[in-house]
């Protein structure tokens, strides 16, 4: 079977980029025909052979083997909006260095494949549209980026609070409609809009029983990093950045990843404000802090002076992305961020 080369691939990326970035406003109403069978197929392939089979117990390979047999089928269903999500397998994985499990949705392969497909073009859209602020779920920015930005942030700026914030059941609280609406503000086109909606609507299959998904999207698959990234692009990103940053007192910063983020303040009252500020706006979202993971913390170059005004040896640390952060200072004794791994502090 001829393939699509992959240079034009990336022309057709750029030319979506290119429009996205050139207009911010504009609403694709036509992107459903960038979905191909090679398109479909390359991320077929980029699969790991050895994931997990969906409720349909199909593998990787089989999936491959019988290509021709579903890719079109499926497409077509896609273009008329009659396409039926499959049932999502729910399984539970325990988090790095905590007893808890995290609950984790395994699609078909075959809905994997075009999940993926959606997810990359419409990331050539959103990718001009998210801002420096957002790490995770976007090419080119993982879990390194976002803590050497932190690091720098408050190593290099006049930082002395970091709200360190948690999110209660984020992935699980995700309300479809304001999801939507979000979608919606950049793309146009019904087919896609259709298939989103039939994503988030999927069953779950938990324990032998099926059970229907009114809110949230489960962590697993492709479509759900990114529409995760855009629910909060909408509801933190642009919010704090565009509206309440610039009537802040004093230098503040973002720094997120996917749903974990921090806060960065010079001053504690404007550190007060956001986080009174931040409850109510996530409540209208559907979304809340969990207050026993949620905590503002004195840290920065002044945070050990004023530790020890207050009678402690040491302050007080920050948890992000499994790393702990602590303030230290190198061998001339300049301040300096420290990083340890969670499983090393629990030692």
């Amino acid at each position: 079977m001829q393939r699509e080369d992959q240079p034009v691939v990336a022309t057709g990326h750029e030319r979506i980029a290119a429009r996205a970035r050139k207009q911010p406003r504009l609403r694709f109403t036509s992107l459903a025909h960038h979905i191909t069978r090679d398109r479909v197929w390359r991320n077929l392939c980029q699969i790991p052979s050895k994931s997990a089979p969906g409720v349909d117990g199909q593998t990787v390979a089989k999936a491959k083997e019988s290509f021709e047999e579903w890719v079109e089928p499926m497409l077509q269903s896609m273009h008329r909006k009659g396409y039926c999500a499959p049932v999502i397998r729910r399984v539970y994985i325990p988090k790095p260095g905590k007893q808890q499990m995290r609950p984790l949705g395994v699609p078909c392969v075959k809905d994997r494949a075009l999940q993926r497909s959606v997810a990359q073009v419409l990331s050539a859209i959103y990718e001009q549209d998210f801002l420096p602020c957002s790490f995770g779920g976007r090419p080119g920015v993982g879990a390194h980026n976002a803590l050497a930005t932190l690091n720098e942030v408050i190593a290099g700026r006049k930082i002395s609070w970091v709200l360190e914030a948690d999110l209660k059941n984020f992935f699980g609280s995700l309300d479809h409609r304001w999801m939507l609406r979000f979608v919606e503000h950049r793309i146009g086109d019904p087919r896609l809009i259709s298939l989103i909606r039939r994503w988030l609507k999927a069953g779950v299959l938990e324990d032998g029983e099926v059970h229907p998904n009114d809110e949230g999207t489960p962590q697993g698959g492709s479509i759900s990093v990114l529409l995760s990234n855009l629910y909060l692009h909408y509801v933190l990103d642009l919010w704090f950045e565009r509206l309440f940053k610039p009537r802040l007192k004093g230098e503040a910063y973002l720094v997120r990843y996917i749903d974990d983020f921090v806060l960065c303040f010079q001053y504690r009252t404007d550190a007060l404000r956001v986080q009174a500020a931040l409850c109510k706006r996530l409540t209208k979202f559907s979304l809340c802090v969990e207050p026993t993971k949620t905590k503002l913390v004195e840290f920065g170059r002044f945070a050990q002076r004023q530790a020890s005004k207050r009678g402690r040896k040491r302050p007080e640390t920050i948890y992000f992305l499994g790393m702990v952060l602590y303030c230290t200072r190198n061998r001339k004794g300049n301040f300096k961020v420290g990083m340890r791994t969670e499983k090393s502090r629990l030692l």
